[in-house]
C-alpha cells in the first residue's frame, strides 16, 4: 500500500505474502537498506570530504556517501524510572 505522507529514507520495508492456508506463522515486517549512492547520478566534484580519522571510522572518505544504521529489529528500552 502507497503511503502519500511518507518521507525520504534510505530504510526500506515490505511484509511477505501469506496466504491463509499458509501453515507456518506470518513473518511480519521486513526491513532492509538501500545505500545513498543509488540516489545520486554521478559523483560531483570537489565534494565535501571527512577528515582521514574520521574516514577510516566511517569507512567513505564522502560525508554524502555516508549512511548510519540503526538496527530495525532492535527494541528500544524504555527509561526506567
Amino acid at each position: 500500500m502507497y503511503n502519500k505522507k511518507s518521507t525520504f529514507t534510505t530504510l526500506k520495508s515490505y511484509r511477505p505474502f501469506h496466504s491463509m492456508y499458509d501453515p507456518c506463522r506470518p513473518i511480519g515486517t521486513k526491513y532492509y537498506s538501500t545505500p545513498p549512492q543509488l540516489y545520486m547520478g554521478f559523483q560531483p566534484p570537489n565534494m565535501q570530504q571527512f577528515p582521514p580519522k574520521e574516514a577510516l571510522k566511517k569507512g567513505t572518505l564522502w560525508p554524502a556517501f555516508w549512511d548510519y544504521y540503526e538496527n530495525p529489529y532492535k527494541v528500544k528500552k524504555r527509561d526506567e524510572e
